[in-house]
């Protein structure tokens, strides 16, 4: 290269940080020269397609993008227009892409390289993810509604009933007891349900502090192994860095508590059962709060992995709805109550399935004090 060494120097200085800007967006990134080729493609791009930079500028878009796929439509529309577009709900999947690929595109001109145009993916995953959690968290509240009219409306008449029936159990016959005593027995298992939507009409406020997640993790760890998980292999792959969650203690363990739980009786008695709890900071996750424009962080993501069957593809957009379960006995109250109270924090709680793995995965935000408890 020619020309003066400083300018050269400033042009390479200025290459770098314009690579470093794009290596540090959370989307997916690539330019696509004037014969299709994927000239430049991000850190991100790198994860979303698979492949690395330098293999990737081997190859054209074509050989990654749907044969018809709108995508291919917007590109020749730039390139015609010399004019940015935006496209929503793009379905990209393919074999080499991998399933659900819903992305939304957004396609611009280079105008110092003609034909050349930069593309932009943004996936949905996350988006859609958000939306369900919105959704469960109004699902929560109708239990609400519903569990303070059956605490006061069943538990009442239920009292009458089975106390009648123990009045009825001194004066039958021995054939007729065992009615009674069925009656006492169902009416017992109708208030133990009960009692437990009750929690989802308790809307006092809990006192939260800064947490040290590990510790709560350690400790349930700890309750599993020596109860319901005692012959799973429970494995940790923990940030040690992590800031503290402000949370209330009592309610993390008690979601953690259901999560590993899940997890156990998910696995069963397979010889290679096995649980790993995890935790990572993961900035760029941003939520909304209803009724202001203000919108927190959710960087403390804590996952608890399993290796059994996984959940039916048509149960995960309704996993944290009351009375989803695929248990033969489930009330299917427990997840609904962990979206409950993680909802409460402020987070999100969702359901993935990757690598023949179930994860549930906990996304929470960092205590402003970030200071941990005496625990920790």
């Amino acid at each position: 290269m020619k020309g003066n060494p400083l300018e050269r120097d400033k042009l390479k200085s200025e290459n770098d940080w314009a690579v470093s800007v794009l290596n540090a967006i959370q989307n997916a990134v690539i330019l696509v020269n004037e014969d299709g080729y994927i000239a430049f493609a991000n850190w991100e791009a790198e994860s979303f397609f698979g492949a690395s930079a330098s293999y990737l500028a081997r190859h054209t878009i074509y050989a990654y993008i749907p044969f018809g796929s709108p995508l291919l439509t917007l590109i020749d529309q730039v390139r015609e227009r010399r004019a940015p577009v935006n496209e929503y709900r793009v379905d990209l999947s393919s074999p080499r892409l991998g399933a659900d690929k819903l992305v939304d595109i957004y396609v611009a001109p280079v105008l110092s390289e003609p034909g050349a145009v930069v593309i932009v993916f943004q996936e949905r995953s996350m988006a859609d993810k958000i939306d369900r959690q919105l959704t469960h968290r109004a699902a929560a509240r109708s239990v609400t509604g519903l569990a303070s009219m059956l605490a006061h409306e069943i538990k009442n008449p239920l009292s009458g009933i089975r106390g009648a029936a123990q009045l009825l159990e001194t004066s039958v016959s021995d054939e007729d007891r065992a009615l009674t005593q069925l009656i006492c027995e169902e009416t017992d298992r109708i208030v133990s349900l009960v009692d437990r939507m009750e929690v989802f009409s308790d809307e006092r406020p809990v006192d939260r502090m800064p947490i040290n997640i590990h510790s709560v993790l350690d400790h349930v760890k700890a309750a599993a192994k020596a109860g319901f998980a005692r012959h799973i292999r429970i494995t940790e792959n923990y940030d040690p860095s992590l800031p503290a969650v402000h949370a209330n203690r009592d309610q993390l363990i008690q979601v953690f508590m259901n999560l590993i739980k899940n997890a156990a009786e998910a696995v069963g008695d397979r010889p290679d059962a096995e649980i790993t709890l995890t935790t990572a900071y993961r900035p760029g996750i941003r939520m909304s709060v209803a009724g202001t424009r203000e919108k927190i962080s959710l960087p403390l993501e804590f996952c608890v992995i399993d290796n059994g069957p996984g959940i039916p593809e048509d149960l995960l957009p309704h996993l944290f709805d009351p009375f989803i379960t695929t248990k033969t006995n489930g009330s299917g109250l427990g997840l609904a109550l962990v979206a409950k109270i993680i909802g409460g924090h402020g987070g999100i709680v969702e359901c993935d399935r990757q690598n023949n793995k179930t994860i549930f995965r906990v996304l929470m935000p960092a205590s402003r004090n970030i200071a941990p408890d005496s625990e920790a």
